[in-house]
């Protein structure tokens, strides 16, 4: 499968803080290939045909019927797209699985199944998997002969997972690694025939192995009670001396969090994915629904405050799916570019943790954007959203998970300023001269300098002075705590929140610009309402977040400074933001859909 051609800006991850790209250096759904949008239709036609019409049985766990779902999606190669083709699978680009995992969202206990296999439990085979182990396993785990799992939670550590207390220690014989503890929370665990374990060495060396159903020793617990995906599979593992073959490592003895941690990478940009297909459906079921009731003599529609849910139900799908385009054209085009003598597994393993920031931001605002939409879905329905005979009950509580799946949202907060500084310090991403270059402009006084021109001239320019705010913010606090930023854990969620806006903003713009580069009409013209109410809001939003983190770092004449310039780089003219939501619901309800669909 080729991959999108576009031109692409190579930047490191988390560039986008520092420096502005242009619209022809995104990738948007309106770039998708013939054979990519073939890639959906087919997962979409799959859901609809085979999934949709076992849900009351599959939400009842009737025995078996999910393991022969998967594997009927395995024979028709919806399985194998994470697989290089020379090991039985279809080697799809980022962008083509990215598009794989939305269509498959439908409903969300086959989602999360699917992202169980073929991603994290798929994952850790194709990038650190030995030649023979990739033979044996990932021909079979392609097609769905065999069903992988990815096996890292324990009791006491969740998101702590390098507090594992599961050992391993080799047999007398050398032949063996034996296991012995306990996992938890485990999808797919109860069908699995292969189970991808975190264990210590001797108790100390966090590492891997690859753990086949059926050894002695070895035994799943019975299936989790939860609050929703209650179609998927979750239960507990336990391990009582069980014997692994020696050759069952994977990876080296103590490198199982490069491992664990780069899966897990991959698994949330994935996750953010199958948020935009979930928020795409409720919004689907919550304009008919409103058309459909009626109140006071009128449809639901017909009234303001329903619309603006719509609205802006459609707007933040619309920035998410912005930026996960985004991210995936990066990460397809610098695996396209590895250097000579890479091959692009090994180069598709690397940009796992050069776009880890990204990653980490798909999966966190995915999340939280799938979870807004489903809570506004209920409320639409009203008293009928309450109720399991509507779709939008099982919505809202199959959402809720995806905010602690693949490490909690607080803790991909922390990771994402965490990986920034890194970055910075170690002079990979120069942070700190742009620091140094806004407390010159500061420090210069206000600048009267002509702003671009262009018909989202004021939207540039809350993008430009979004970034300035988090180079204040940031500066401030480094300067204020340097080590002990960690521990201020929520000043780091601040700044955090900043990021994950500005990329929103920035991905969501280019994509407008890059429809009205192309053509004009009302649906270009459309894709700029939304544009621009969602600017809007999201420079509020940072101009908050911001405040927030200078007043819990300084104090006096140095917070009032700071809080002044602050205001200098927020200050921006009113919008009718109410207009522009209008416009886009009327869109959304003209269709009974979300909008901008592959534009």
């Amino acid at each position: 499968m080729a991959t999108t051609t576009v031109s692409q800006s190579l930047t490191r991850g988390g560039g986008f803080l520092i420096s502005a790209c242009k619209p022809e250096d995104i990738v948007t759904p309106a770039d998708l290939t013939g054979d990519q949008r073939l890639i959906g239709q087919t997962a979409e036609e799959f859901v609809a045909k085979e999934v949709l019409p076992l849900v009351p049985e599959l939400e009842q766990h009737k025995e078996g019927l999910m393991a022969q779902v998967l594997k009927k999606a395995g024979e028709v190669g919806l399985l194998g797209g994470g697989i290089p083709e020379e090991y039985g699978g279809a080697g799809l680009d980022k962008v083509s699985s990215m598009l794989l995992s939305e269509k498959l969202s439908a409903y969300a206990s086959f989602a999360v199944t699917h992202g169980g296999h073929a991603g994290i439990g798929t994952v850790p085979i194709v990038y650190f998997g030995t030649e023979e182990q990739k033979k044996k396993y990932l021909p079979r785990i392609a097609i769905g002969e065999i069903i992988s799992c990815y096996c890292l939670s324990e009791p006491q550590a969740g998101s702590d997972a390098l507090a594992a207390r599961t050992r391993a220690t080799l047999s007398p014989d050398g032949r063996n690694w034996i296991l012995n503890g306990q996992k938890m929370w485990i999808t797919n665990g109860g069908f699995a025939d292969l189970y991808v374990v975190f264990a210590k060495v001797d108790g100390e060396k966090f590492s891997c192995f690859l753990v086949e159903r059926g050894l002695p020793g070895f035994s799943v617990g019975a299936e989790e009670k939860k609050m929703g995906i209650k179609g998927s599979s979750t239960v507990a593992l336990f391990f009582e001396n069980c014997p692994v073959p020696k050759e069952n490592l994977l990876h080296e003895i103590g490198r199982g969090h490069i491992v664990a941690f780069n899966t897990l990478n991959a698994g949330r940009f994935s996750l953010g994915a199958y948020c935009i297909g979930g928020a795409k459906k409720v919004l689907e079921a919550a304009s008919k629904y409103a058309k459909e009731r009626t109140a006071f003599g009128k449809q639901l529609a017909q009234f303001g405050l329903i619309d603006a849910k719509l609205a802006e139900m459609a707007i933040r799908t619309y920035a998410v799916e912005s930026m996960i385009y985004r991210s995936a054209g990066l990460i397809d085009a610098a695996i396209e570019a590895a250097p000579e003598g890479t091959t692009k597994t090994e180069q598709g393993m690397k940009m796992l943790e050069e776009y880890a920031i990204e990653s980490s931001i798909s999966k966190v605002y995915g999340s939280e954007v799938v979870d807004y939409c489903v809570d506004e879905a209920v409320q639409i329905f009203g008293g009928y959203g309450f109720h399991e005979d509507y779709p939008v009950a099982r919505s809202y509580r199959d959402s809720r998970v995806n905010r602690i799946f693949e490490g909690t949202n607080e803790i991909n907060r922390m990771l994402i300023i965490q990986m920034l500084m890194k970055r910075a310090t170690s002079g990979v991403l120069p942070l700190i001269p742009a620091a140094m270059k806004l407390a010159e402009e500061v420090l210069g006084g206000p600048s009267y300098e002509e702003g671009s021109a262009g018909p989202f001239a004021a939207e540039e320019k809350a993008i430009a002075n979004g970034k300035k705010i988090f180079l204040l913010a940031a500066g401030a606090a480094v300067q204020r705590f340097r080590e002990q930023l960690s521990e201020r854990q929520e000043i780091v969620a601040c700044l955090a929140n900043v990021v994950m806006e500005i990329y929103a903003m920035e991905s969501s713009l280019r994509r407008a610009q890059k429809a009205a580069n192309r053509q004009s009409g009302d649906s270009v013209a459309l894709m700029g309402d939304a544009t621009r109410a969602f600017i809007f809001d999201a420079a509020d939003r940072i101009e908050r977040e911001a405040r927030t983190a200078l007043a819990a770092t300084l104090e006096g004449d140095a917070l009032r400074t700071q809080i002044a310039v602050l205001r200098r780089f927020a200050k921006r003219d009113p919008v009718d933001t109410i207009a522009l939501r209008r416009r886009v619901a009327a869109a959304v309800l003209t269709g009974d859909r979300y909008p901008f669909e592959g534009r």
